[in-house]
């Protein structure tokens, strides 16, 4: 049995499989501005979800549009197609690891990532990692509502007409493009109202649907081609020597990056996990296999269009729209469609409506959450953030990975290191008790959230960055942002935490 915290907390019970929960016989917490339905621990009685379940979310969501790209915007920066595929397998075994890591406090205790970020920051505190992890979602958001309305749009032209490709511009854009656009967010937004519930029973479907899709339209271009051609023969621009290297190490921490989101806010998934060897399994089974075989299935199909077209498509939309039978455009146009709404919900809409809730958890609950995703991932201007492959992997995706990665840092240092995987989930609800700190803020966190960023992030070049980063002296660590956020602040916090007053455990 576990230890029921302190005061009149509700005692937590710890089953036989480790997983523990509040005593269901006692009161529920309080409703005192730091709980609502969506935030509380999910009773064990409730999760549910199995390897397979881990599984198809992962296949669902590394089966979209720009994970297909990735490989195209590193062959795009002089790499082969070997290179490409081992910079994006490494890049997903690394990241894993803190993936895994932080999961196992969502299946354990069935608390959401913002939750489980108030035992390192604090009650209040948590709300700083959690709006960094939701502006970054909501960007993200915004980019595939882009891409999945460009689906729309581009396959539906096929069917429509000259006339649907090249209506009047507004802002840049036919109209019918902004038209397709809206259409695809509130298909988002209809499915996300109904509920988590949905949301597992859509990926279990969506997974192997899309998987279909997508080996049908390699064996279309395969047909087409008469075999894979020029591009699986084409050399390395760079080479194995240093110039390979120094393109290699910024495009790892980019590729790190693009699941570095997950990889904090994965106990909002792995909260409803019926055992800690379902999601290990399913998300080991789920990721790095999927997104390696997913950028080889990328480059063969791009190859067989190099041979059909005389240049490569690497743009999978593009592609489909070459197709001339209107049964295959709708087929090609629903794989788009089921393909970008499982990643986009799953990965961009989930998590920040838990933060907001977080924020707000007397006004805003996991709907409304997930409505100012919406509205904010529009306002982002997101068909600005992916107009440039350089911008995109090594400025948006680094950044991203290491402010990201400095949170998970923090949150493996306190859980793992430092507490051993102990918390006291009252306490997690409750001002004044364990996790309270200094008026809700643990001021070693904040630091170490701080140095750790600056030091990822502050050399920062190139796009809207100055040439030689934010701080010309920080230039060298840039190309390394994930990792030096990730060691800096887990060394930082640590060692404020161990030397200076222990964290309360």
């Amino acid at each position: 049995m576990g230890d029921g915290g302190t005061g009149s907390a509700p005692r937590q019970i710890q089953h036989a499989d480790g997983r523990v929960e509040l005593d269901p016989a006692a009161a529920a917490l309080p409703d005192n501005g730091f709980t609502n339905d969506d935030l509380r621990p999910v009773p064990v009685a409730r999760r549910t979800w199995t390897t397979y379940n881990f599984l198809a979310l992962w296949v669902g969501m590394a089966h979209n549009i720009p994970s297909w790209t990735l490989a195209s915007g590193l062959v795009a920066l002089g790499m082969d197609w070997k290179q490409a595929v081992l910079t994006i397998a490494l890049a997903n075994v690394i990241v894993l690891v803190p993936m895994l890591l932080t999961g196992h406090a969502g299946t354990k205790y069935g608390i959401p990532f913002p939750v489980f970020a108030r035992a390192s920051f604090g009650l209040r505190g948590a709300n700083l990692p959690a709006l960094v992890r939701a502006a970054v979602a909501c960007a993200w958001f915004g980019i595939q509502t882009w891409i999945g309305g460009e689906g729309i749009f581009l396959l539906a032209g096929k069917l429509f007409g000259e006339s649907w490709r090249t209506a009047a511009e507004f802002g840049g854009y036919p109209w019918t493009q902004w038209l397709s656009f809206l259409a695809f967010w509130l298909i988002e937004m209809a499915v996300i109202a109904r509920g988590m519930e949905t949301l597992r029973r859509f990926e279990n479907w969506a997974a192997p649907f899309v998987i279909v899709g997508a080996l049908a339209l390699l064996g279309w271009i395969a047909v087409k081609a008469g075999g894979f051609g020029p591009l699986l023969d084409q050399p390395s621009r760079l080479g194995w020597d240093g110039d390979f290297w120094k393109v290699f190490f910024p495009a790892l921490m980019g590729m790190i990056g693009f699941w570095s989101t997950l990889s904090l806010n994965i106990p909002d998934f792995t909260r409803f996990g019926g055992s800690q060897r379902a999601q290990i399994r399913g998300q080991a089974l789920g990721l790095p296999t999927t997104m390696t075989l997913f950028a080889l299935l990328s480059v063969l199909v791009t190859s067989g269009s190099q041979a059909v077209y005389g240049e490569p498509v690497w743009d999978p939309i593009a592609l489909a729209a070459k197709m001339e039978n209107p049964v295959g455009i709708l087929f090609a146009l629903l794989t788009v469609l089921v393909a970008t709404l499982s990643v986009n919900i799953a990965a961009n809409v989930v998590s920040p409506a838990y933060d907001l809730a977080n924020l707000l958890p007397r006004l805003v609950n996991f709907r409304t959450g997930a409505l100012i995703t919406g509205v904010v991932g529009i306002a982002i201007f997101p068909w600005k953030l992916i107009s440039d492959p350089h911008v995109y992997i090594f400025t948006w995706l680094g950044v991203v990975g290491g402010l990201l990665g400095t949170v998970a840092g923090i949150l493996i240092a306190d859980y793992w290191l430092l507490r051993g995987t102990r918390l006291h989930l009252a306490d997690l609800y409750r001002p004044g008790g364990r996790y309270w700190y200094a008026a809700g803020w643990n001021w070693r966190a904040v630091t170490a959230l701080l140095v750790g960023g600056l030091l990822a992030v502050g050399g920062s070049h190139g796009g809207p960055f100055p040439d030689d980063g934010l701080v010309p002296a920080l230039e060298p660590l840039a190309d390394y942002g994930w990792a030096v956020g990730f060691a800096s602040a887990l060394l930082l916090y640590t060692g404020l935490s161990v030397l200076g007053r222990p964290a309360r455990r």
